[in-house]
């Protein structure tokens, strides 16, 4: 059975960082941080005023950095969503990063607690839920 943290606790809010973590290291980015949550999100920088963010309602999204660092939400200009899921696989996103856009994508609402989403992202935390 896979654990999965409650609800708004600290290790349930930390558990897409090891996700995009892996993404960062995938895209070789150094530069990531979690932003604010409902809906959970975070923030890649990639270079050259760049940036990618995603969210567990519409997945990845690129565009010009504007503004943001950890706890205040990413501001975004021309942004862009990448499509491929919520949650794509991190080897999938390098390509999808380097496809077209789509209009955004709503694959689920943060409000969709206990649809398997969470258990998901155990998968990429490991060991480390709760461990942060």
């Amino acid at each position: 059975m896979i654990f999965v943290p409650e609800a708004y606790s600290d290790a349930w809010l930390e558990l897409p960082l090891a996700y995009v973590a892996r993404v960062a290291e995938v895209l070789g980015a150094d530069r990531w941080w979690d932003d604010p949550f409902d809906p959970r999100d975070a923030t890649i920088l990639l270079g050259h005023g760049r940036a990618l963010v995603w969210d567990e309602e519409s997945g990845w999204r690129r565009g010009t950095f504007l503004s943001g660092h950890k706890g205040v939400r990413t501001e975004l200009a021309g942004a862009v969503y990448l499509g491929g899921g919520v949650l794509p696989e991190p080897e999938r996103v390098a390509e999808l990063l380097a496809g077209g856009g789509t209009e955004r994508p709503v694959y689920r609402s943060y409000r969709d607690i206990g649809d398997g989403f969470d258990q998901e992202l155990v998968r990429y935390a490991g060991g480390l839920v709760g461990s942060r």
